[in-house]
């Protein structure tokens, strides 16, 4: 007898439990795949890119394709476009997009594009800063090792002046080797560290990785250096 009322109950609770599974499905359905409809979505960034303008990935897209149109282009359309991106590198707002267009004018070999290179150094932004030591790094001469080397000193920024250093690395321009001496005397160990290994590739020696013999080395570049070896790193362990 018990068990037969209490089927009725069961199946109730059964048909309601189902009907507001159903209920909240449909209610998913109709807001979420309305959200998900791609022609919603285009229709959404259209507006907001006529409201806002084209966000930073449409920015950056674009400039892509400017890019590639004007080195297929001649030498007056290269000067034209490079002077253009000078004003885009001072209305933009957003790091990446500067980024990019320091990226863009490393590439060409024109007066708007070396006025971004330099400018780039001195960017408020860390991260433009850094890119632009990336792309001194690629152009390469006198002036990158110049310029390098005046960032290393002057910016407020730990990673910046890593970077700056390990450019001077990658040039492996000799004349760098005074600046990265001075870098040896930091307080900073990171810094220190970044400086033997620019020193391992500018000079082209491996004296390990112990900053007082890159000191001792560093005092007279000249002279006959005793080169590290494995054995000697054994002994120093014992």
């Amino acid at each position: 007898m018990k068990t037969a009322c209490l089927q009725p109950t069961f199946r109730a609770v059964l048909t309601a439990f189902r009907g507001l599974l159903l209920v909240v499905l449909a209610s998913v359905c109709v807001t979420g795949c309305a959200g998900w409809a791609p022609w919603k979505d285009k229709e959404q960034m259209r507006r907001n890119e006529e409201k806002y303008g084209p966000t930073a990935d449409q920015r950056i897209k674009t400039l892509k394709q400017q890019v590639k149109a004007a080195k297929g282009g001649s030498s007056e359309s290269q000067l034209v476009f490079t002077q253009e991106l000078i004003q885009q590198m001072l209305e933009e707002h957003d790091p990446r997009v500067r980024c990019a267009i320091l990226q863009s004018a490393v590439d060409f070999d024109t007066p708007g594009a070396l006025a971004i290179c330099r400018g780039g150094l001195d960017d408020p932004n860390e991260r433009v800063r850094t890119e632009a030591c990336r792309g001194w790094r690629k152009r390469g001469g006198e002036e990158a090792v110049k310029l390098l080397s005046a960032r290393y000193q002057s910016d407020p920024e730990l990673d910046v002046r890593l970077e700056s250093l390990r450019m001077l690395g990658d040039l492996q321009e000799k004349t760098s080797i005074p600046l990265l001496a001075k870098a040896l005397e930091d307080h900073d160990p990171a810094v220190q560290y970044r400086a033997v290994m620019a020193l391992k590739k500018v000079s082209g020696k491996d004296l390990g990785d112990d900053v007082n013999k890159w000191r001792e080395w560093a005092a007279d570049p000249n002279a006959k250096a005793k080169e590290w070896s494995v054995a000697e790193a054994f002994q120093q362990l014992f």
